[in-house]
């Protein structure tokens, strides 16, 4: 779960979020950041960066702007051990020691257009879990596809269909909620049914599917990563299409984690040992998941369920990780690093 600043249906400020103003305006926060009150590595993950208004696919995507990104990669340079991937051996395990690492999921462009000149300035080394099949063969993801099937239809509902069990209204002027709903649908289908799912939105909102030209723009290309890793970035794999794990089949899931890799090896070098669930919730990965993982040489292996890595973790396999979304405004970044076991 994300921590959420405010409620989106009312914009009023949560507890959580007064409670991160109070520490900002009282100075508090400053003074517990001087001190230690946690051990271990608080591990922030971003999507995308920029300016999400207007756009036609999921802008729950967009984790911060240009400038509060810059704003939050300067804080915690400034007050906090920030580390790579590389030094995950050394630290954890440790009895002491308080570090925030920095993630990506995906590979979209603004990682290297936006994020990136912005790392560099700050002198943060971050890592990218990459969906490698997006790089090579450039495609909407399911999720953007379907947030721009709903904005882009002359419908005003979706009307009885054997897939939704009632129909589902389009709330203007923006259709968030209806986006929402049919993604939450499409996160529990079979993964021999999401095909189907999206054929039959593209149908019924007489849309028709995303058009290539949109993915054209969306993904960061193999010679951007490359020069990303020459400045010190890290790589990890994020599958090849980036199903949900736990939705397939044993053989289906090898067939998207051990060609991820192969894809990275062979563009970057190796090796290649951390990777991040696709969804990255309790649900979405399982004992095959975890099986092929291993078996495939992975060694650090991230999910989105929030918190922080305590010194006392041992599962490899899942390693958490705290969203940092467009809600998350500064003071509420600066209390998730201050107080992670109460705010991430």
């Amino acid at each position: 779960m994300s921590p959420l600043v405010r409620n989106n249906m009312t914009g009023r400020i949560s507890k959580r979020g007064m409670l991160a103003r109070a520490l900002d305006v009282t100075g508090c926060g400053r003074m517990l950041r001087s001190t230690f009150v946690w051990d271990g590595v608080l591990t922030l993950n971003y999507h995308r960066i920029g300016d999400r208004h207007n756009s036609l696919l999921d802008r729950n995507l967009w984790s911060a702007t240009d400038e509060d990104f810059d704003s939050q990669i300067s804080t915690i340079a400034r007050e906090f051990d920030v580390v790579g991937l590389n030094d995950l051996d050394s630290i954890i395990g440790k009895k002491h020691g308080r570090f925030v690492m920095v993630t990506f999921d995906d590979g979209y462009l603004d990682n290297y257009t936006n994020a990136f000149p912005i790392l560099k300035a700050h002198g943060v080394t971050a890592t990218f879990f990459i969906t490698t099949g997006f790089l090579d063969i450039p495609k909407v993801p399911w999720w953007d596809e379907i947030a721009w099937m709903v904005r882009t239809s002359r419908e005003s509902l979706l009307g009885d269909n054997r897939w939704t069990s009632n129909p589902v209204q389009f709330d203007e002027p923006d259709r968030e909620g209806a986006i929402n709903e049919l993604l939450t649908l499409y996160k529990r289908l079979s993964g021999d049914l999401t095909d189907g799912f999206l054929d039959f939105l593209a149908d019924a909102l007489k849309t028709g599917r995303c058009p290539v030209q949109v993915a054209r723009k969306l993904w960061m290309s193999w010679d951007m990563i490359r020069e990303m890793k020459q400045t010190g970035m890290t790589f990890g794999g994020h599958t090849v299409n980036h199903p949900i794990l736990a939705n397939l089949s044993a053989e289906q899931q090898e067939a998207e984690i051990a060609p991820c890799k192969q894809r990275l090896v062979e563009e970057l070098g190796g090796p290649i040992d951390a990777f991040s669930y696709p969804i990255g919730g309790a649900k979405s990965f399982n004992d095959d998941t975890r099986f092929l993982l291993a078996k495939h040489g992975f060694k650090w292996v991230f999910t989105y369920l929030g918190g922080y890595c305590r010194h006392n973790h041992t599962d490899r396999f899942a390693l958490p990780r705290t969203a940092i979304e467009t809600d998350v405004d500064l003071p509420m970044f600066r209390a998730i690093a201050t107080l992670p076991q109460v705010f991430a």
